[in-house]
């Protein structure tokens, strides 16, 4: 499966999603909303001594297809009593079967920063994840360079952490050059659904003075241990954790 189609599908969903949110919400009302909702630290929370990690809500996923049901605020609290620093919940309703009310249900039952995951492509989107989140995906492989810097921009002006993702080295100085301070690594190669740690090891040095977060592909400990040792601040782990959640504890150990 190329890589471009599954973007690109994802992609012009959430586009026409975005139109729908500009067709029926007041952006700058919206954009207020977004200023006085209050934050919790995700930058922060990466941050703290030892490994973060970052443990994830979802459904379903291309690469996996159906996982499992789940209760989001049920999920967030034992994440959290686990040991994960953030939440990353899944918002995506076609491919992942996520909704915002999995964001809203998981946030509010936890005290932790929470990632709204999706495939953001509008500025719409941004201000709508301001009103009920704490961080923002940013897929670099979807933007050109003026239009990512405006991005991470407009995310930081409303009190969110944009989290921008990578997964080879022109993305990564796109990245660079877009000012976000916080920056993921997937693992996983979205044209066939293989995973490599490697491509990790590959892309940090090149992303020093960075808050690094490694995405994909982290199933136990070891894999945790070598992230960590070739410079991950943060693991988000996903399909791993919603089959095992108490993986969590195991990686939240790692000092």
């Amino acid at each position: 499966m190329n890589r471009a189609t599954v973007l690109d599908e994802l992609a012009t969903a959430a586009l026409k999603r975005a139109q729908d949110l500009r067709s029926t919400t007041d952006l700058n009302s919206l954009y207020q909303e977004a200023l006085l909702f209050e934050k919790r630290d995700f930058t922060g929370a990466l941050s703290r001594p030892g490994l973060s990690v970052i443990s994830e809500v979802k459904r379903a996923s291309p690469s996996a297809g159906f996982i499992r049901d789940v209760d989001p605020a049920e999920w967030g609290a034992r994440y959290e009593f686990e040991g994960a620093g953030c939440l990353s919940i899944l918002t995506e309703p076609e491919r992942f079967q996520g909704n915002l009310e999995d964001l809203d249900a998981a946030r509010n039952n936890s005290t932790l920063p929470v990632l709204r995951k999706d495939f953001t492509v509008d500025e719409a989107q941004i201000l709508e994840t301001g009103t009920r989140a704490d961080a923002v995906l940013l897929i670099a492989a979807l933007f050109e360079a003026a239009a990512l810097a405006r991005y991470v921009s407009l995310a930081v002006e409303v009190g969110l952490t944009p989290l921008v993702e990578i997964h080879d080295e022109e993305e990564a100085n796109l990245a660079l050059e877009s000012g976000a301070q916080v920056l993921g690594v997937n693992n996983r190669d979205l044209r066939d659904f293989t995973v490599d740690l490697g491509t990790f090891e590959r892309l940090a040095p090149k992303l020093a003075g960075a808050t690094l977060l490694a995405e994909s592909g982290i199933k136990s400990p070891d894999d945790a241990r070598r992230l960590r040792d070739a410079g991950a601040d943060a693991v988000l782990v996903g399909e791993a954790a919603m089959r095992d959640p108490s993986l969590i504890a195991r990686l939240a150990s790692l000092r």
